[in-house]
């Protein structure tokens, strides 16, 4: 083995640079975290030669003439200055590694000056040599980095295209932009602006400088503070109508800064769960709160990834609290059932759901799926010859606020989509999806599920590890109202179904509930059940194609507003299209007033 010997400065700092630069986004970062750490309100950002040149001027507080030097060695910083600064981070910057590492592969100039010296100075840095001298220069600190890996060919050589290294650069301030709203940002590329912020900003106004306008109307405000914990999580978070194909658009920061937290964003999947469909995101810009003691943000170089003293804790609280908000209708027209403000209806209302029969009527109890330990109960079945389609029914206990009953549905499309009428503009509202939102969510939240036992029922074929599954899922099925047995290795019988899917062909039922198990893990019991109560949903609800008369639509529509989330059904799926009158007004040449 060859002799030990010591490292130069300057390759233990391109050694240090390899964890720290990454790429020239990395290099932005550190320098525009450094700008927010000096206080600044202004902060310009220049790209050019392909983000090998990048420059950073802000107006913050400067760096002091005596400390100039000291701020370009390793582990030279003024964020902290002993152990227990460690564990109590309040800045963005703490490890003074970054200066060290840009001054090894690239060419650097620095220009400063405090608030308390009529000169600034500039800095000239190259190979881990550094030369100072005085400068003109207004209070801040400009930062040109130049020729970026100059002397580092197989860095150099792994850099992506201009094009996709810009756009890591523009997504990391875009980020920083989000995170600190009170500051203005700009962004300039060979030339061209990209970003531009104004000073002093809401993250309201923030996100629609940065965001076309089109996404802040479908955005929800986010604001839950639990004081026993020192939690507070603020933001905005996206209805589930609204989706992104990506989730390049869901910000999580901690003390507003950016992170990549698998808490937070398995807290936000947990509370989206069932609401968007397969490959599409929410758009979500929130901020946790947290004691600074709480968490550990020295666990990675580049200061990506955090650590909670209680993470379950954050995870509850932040799924939580994204919940709450989708779940919390204020922003829509209609106003929360009061008990004291409730009117039944004299004309035949809309069964629950289940196919009815026109010569039964028998007792009944409504439909739910917690408790399950109880046994179920009969079911009943309702009569009504104005019927013009079958419907699934448990009850016609139903009574809605009056405010609710001012609904003007104006009629109904390919027997599929109901049109209701607004003030301000046209909502189609999908009949299948709405009544499916509907259903799920009564299901879940009531205490038994109503089943039917079959005495005849057809033998049905299936694979063998189609009857494999549906022997380890049995347990599931049965608290559900499913009772199937096997009759062979590829026979199968239906012994019970749930009563709402009494008039649903057992065939049918099968085969969804197959496409659906065989979608989840066995093991996951609740992803599992969660998959039947979405198979049973989407059977019982009212079929596209289903001719309705206007009070039935009436019904689906004020159902529909009555639930918590009446954006998306369970798959994901969007429930409402709005058209606004000014686009309808505006393709026929009209002027409205509104």
């Amino acid at each position: 083995m060859a002799r030990i010997k010591q490292l130069s400065v300057n390759l233990i700092n391109q050694i240090a640079a390899g964890e720290v630069i990454e790429r020239p986004a990395s290099v932005v970062k550190e320098l525009v975290e450094n700008s927010i750490d000096a206080g600044a309100s202004k902060i310009e950002i220049t790209v050019s030669n392909g983000c090998r040149n990048i420059r950073v001027a802000d107006n913050g507080s400067g760096i002091h003439p005596d400390d100039i030097k000291l701020a370009f060695l390793k582990h030279a910083t003024s964020k902290i200055s002993d152990e227990s600064g460690l564990f109590n981070i309040s800045t963005l910057g703490f490890r003074g590694e970054a200066l060290a590492s840009i001054i090894s592969i690239a060419k650097v100039s620095c220009t400063t000056k405090t608030v308390d010296f009529d000169y600034g100075t500039k800095v000239e840095a190259q190979n881990s040599e550094i030369k100072t001298s005085k400068s003109g220069c207004s209070q801040g600190t400009i930062m040109e980095v130049k020729d970026l890996f100059f002397n580092q060919p197989a860095r150099l050589k792994f850099l992506k295209n201009p094009k996709t290294e810009f756009a890591y650069i523009q997504e990391y301030v875009q980020a920083l932009a989000l995170s600190h709203p009170d500051i203005s940002f700009i962004l300039i590329n060979n030339g061209s602006v990209i970003i531009k912020t104004s000073l002093n900003s809401d993250l309201y106004t923030r996100i629609s400088e940065i965001y076309p306008n089109n996404i802040i109307n479908e955005l929800k405000k986010v604001n839950k503070t639990d004081a026993l914990s020192g939690l507070k999580l603020t933001g905005f978070i996206s209805l589930p109508s609204f989706t992104r194909s990506s989730k390049k658009s869901v910000y999580t920061f901690v003390n507003s800064r950016t992170v990549k937290c698998p808490v937070m964003i398995k807290a936000i999947d947990v509370a989206y769960k069932n609401m968007l469909p397969n490959g599409r995101y929410p758009f979500v810009v929130i901020n946790l709160e947290i004691n600074p003691s709480d968490i550990d943000v020295n666990s990675h170089p580049a200061k990506r990834e955090i650590r909670y003293k209680n993470p379950n804790q954050v995870f509850s609280f932040i799924q939580s609290a994204v919940l709450f908000t989708l779940n919390n209708n204020s922003d829509n027209n209609f106003e929360p059932e009061k008990p004291d403000n409730v009117i039944s209806f004299n004309k035949p209302k809309l069964p629950e759901f289940g196919v009815f029969s026109e010569n039964e009527v028998e007792e009944n109890k409504p439909v739910s799926n917690h408790d399950y330990s109880k046994k179920p109960v009969n079911p009943k079945i309702i009569s009504d010859k104005n019927f013009s389609f079958e419907q699934k029914t448990v009850g016609l206990n139903f009574e809605v606020p009056q405010k609710l009953k001012q609904i003007n549905v104006i009629g109904q499309y390919m027997n599929t989509y109901i049109l209701v009428e607004n003030d301000d503009n046209l909502e189609i509202i999908d009949q299948h999806i709405a009544d499916e939102r509907y259903i799920y969510e009564k299901l879940k939240n009531e205490k038994e599920i109503s089943s039917q036992l079959l005495i005849v029922s057809d033998v049905l074929d299936v694979e063998p590890t189609d009857t494999q599954i549906l022997t380890e899922a049995k347990s599931h099925l049965l608290n559900f109202g499913y009772q199937i047995e096997k009759i062979s290795d590829t026979q199968v019988i239906f012994k019970k179904i749930p009563q709402i899917l009494s008039k649903v062909k057992p065939a049918e039922i099968l085969s969804e509930l197959l496409h659906n198990l065989k979608a989840s893990s066995l093991s996951d019991a609740d992803t599992l059940e969660e998959k039947i109560l979405i198979t049973t949903s989407c059977k019982a609800a009212v079929k596209a194609g289903d001719k309705l008369t206007l009070w039935q639509m009436e019904e689906i529509v004020k159902r529909l507003r009555k639930t918590k989330n009446p954006y998306t059904c369970p798959h994901g799926r969007p429930i409402s299209h709005f058209i606004p009158l000014k686009e309808v007004a505006s393709f026929f040449d009209r002027n409205i007033k509104k």
